[in-house]
């Protein structure tokens, strides 16, 4: 197996493998349809460690996701509500039990164009916060133990929710034998107060491997540019 270190970094990465039946990474552009990426995207890879070991003294860079099974489709088309309840209407709820929700009114079909059989190993490293009091080596040492024992604090899916995702040390198994350019994908997301900055990158599959820069590009959510006009 080999190791891959971001040349911003001087540690060796983390290794996980995860794999699953099935998995959804929604491309953000196609908001009434779920279409997944072809590959897991670096901020659905930094979920899963999250999942898994998560401080608040320390976040994840993701380096490198490589993909371990042929790429595979599945559509699966199913009834879901097309309103989100707020917690406004909860807490009225709660008080008026006249209130109700009715779901037959609410509901719409839709189709999930999904990824099935999926499996990868993602490499990453420990980026401590300005507050951090350890070095990073403890966080690295006690992710790897997690992982060996397959504790998680909240179980780790792929994409959405209803897929959930198996987690263990590497294998030998290699990356798939392929090239394909997978166009604007989803770096990660970043919070400032109720703004959302999304960063983006140029995706490539280069013999089975998606190498993930430091950083993308940032784009300001619509809401972050309304609050700005």
């Amino acid at each position: 197996m080999s190791t891959h270190q971001h040349p911003n970094y001087q540690h060796p990465p983390l290794v996980v493998e995860v794999s699953g039946d099935l998995a959804c990474f929604t491309r953000p552009e196609l908001k009434a349809e779920r279409f997944s990426y072809e590959v897991m995207t670096p901020s659905a890879a930094r979920g899963i460690l999250d999942a898994i070991f998560w401080k608040p003294e320390f976040d994840y860079a993701i380096c490198r996701i490589e993909v371990l099974q042929p790429i595979r489709w599945l559509s699966i088309r199913r009834n879901e509500v097309k309103s989100v309840i707020s917690e406004d209407w909860v807490r009225r709820a709660m008080v008026d039990p006249s209130l109700r929700y009715d779901v037959e009114n609410d509901r719409d079909q839709r189709n999930t164009v999904a990824l099935r059989d999926v499996a990868y190993r993602i490499y990453a490293q420990v980026r401590l916060r300005p507050h951090a009091d350890s070095h990073e080596a403890k966080y690295r040492e006690q992710f790897r133990r997690r992982v060996a024992k397959g504790a998680c604090y909240s179980q780790p899916f792929l994409g959405t929710r209803e897929f959930s995702a198996r987690f263990g040390m590497p294998s030998s198994l290699k990356p798939i034998n392929e090239d394909r350019e997978l166009g604007v994908m989803l770096h990660s997301i970043g919070y400032e107060g109720a703004n959302e900055t999304y960063r983006w990158f140029l995706a490539k599959l280069d013999k089975g491997v998606l190498d993930v820069p430091l950083n993308g590009l940032e784009l300001p959510s619509s809401t972050a540019a309304k609050t700005r006009t």
